[in-house]
């Protein structure tokens, strides 16, 4: 797990900024594409978005699953952070993988389902243990990356129930945090798992 320090000392090769940069104006560029070349590739895809079955007309295959979840759908829990699938702030599950949704056609998803932050939470709204061990511990900063950040440690429990720091940190590795706050995070998800075994507990 990089401590604060770490983050403070990246410096990304001038080719890696450059790539960021076209990343984004790829995303750019994107959006503001003819409407016309683009009508004639939409059609309607059904999909499967936390918990709930979706018919979804007018998609172009080739639109990245983070647009139709923040634009179409109005899930803007998931964020876009670089556009090119190296930062995580975009992570959502698939399946319950962790998948970075910034680059992933959401003709690609299929029958897989997604999940997002948003659907993390119980019914009534109660927060799961991953959720609820991040606010506790007074996770986030600016918190901009914390939904992709709990979505990867989600992914993970759901295949690891009980992982070790060495689990935990390879994990979490392709989420950055530009405020640093591993060794939180990495505390976090170690309380979640606690608290899990507890309610396992309870509920047999």
């Amino acid at each position: 797990m990089r401590g604060q320090s770490d983050e403070m000392s990246l410096i990304r090769p001038a080719e890696s900024v450059a790539a960021l940069v076209r990343g984004r104006q790829d995303v750019l560029s994107y959006h503001i594409s003819s409407t016309a070349s683009r009508d004639a590739l939409t059609m309607s895809l059904n999909l499967k978005i936390n918990g709930k079955s979706l018919s979804l007309p007018d998609l172009d295959p080739q639109t990245p699953l983070l647009w139709v979840l923040r634009d179409t759908l109005g899930l803007v829990g998931t964020k876009y952070g670089c556009g090119i699938s190296q930062c995580g702030a975009c992570t959502v599950l698939l399946d319950g993988k962790s998948t970075k949704s910034c680059m992933y056609p959401v003709g690609s998803v299929g029958s897989s389902e997604v999940t997002t932050i948003e659907g993390l939470a119980g019914p009534n709204g109660e927060l799961n243990a991953l959720q609820k061990a991040w606010v506790d511990l007074d996770v986030a900063q600016c918190g901009y990356c914390q939904s992709g950040q709990i979505m990867a440690a989600e992914a993970l429990l759901r295949t690891n129930p009980n992982p070790n720091d060495e689990d935990i940190d390879s994990a979490m590795a392709s989420n950055i945090c530009r405020c640093g706050t591993y060794l939180r995070i990495r505390q976090a998800v170690k309380t979640a798992v606690k608290q899990n075994m507890v309610d396992d507990v309870g509920g047999e």
